[in-house]
């Protein structure tokens, strides 16, 4: 597995590439919000989560549709907050 900090910079460079500039910004401020405290289990999540679509983590965001079991915890709660995204 590459180094801890290899694995943050790829994730940063998938958080901000989605596709859309809404999942860019929602999926991207998470991770310039949070990422400085994340721990193996906390990156290995968010590895995960960007693995999926885009507009399903913007829908469990926003709590259109419940999101799979595995992403439940505290990141979860955190994204659901949405206090880390800024509009310019």
């Amino acid at each position: 597995m590459p180094p801890f900090a290899d694995r943050l910079s790829a994730a940063r460079f998938r958080a901000w590439h989605r596709g859309t500039r809404e999942a860019d910004l929602l999926i991207g401020g998470f991770f310039d919000r949070y990422h400085a405290a994340w721990d193996e289990n906390e990156l290995a999540w968010f590895e995960a989560l960007l693995e999926a679509d885009e507009v399903d983590v913007m829908s469990w965001a926003l709590n259109v549709t419940e999101a799979p079991r595995k992403f439940y915890g505290p990141q979860l709660d955190a994204l659901k907050r949405l206090d880390f995204v800024t509009i310019c």
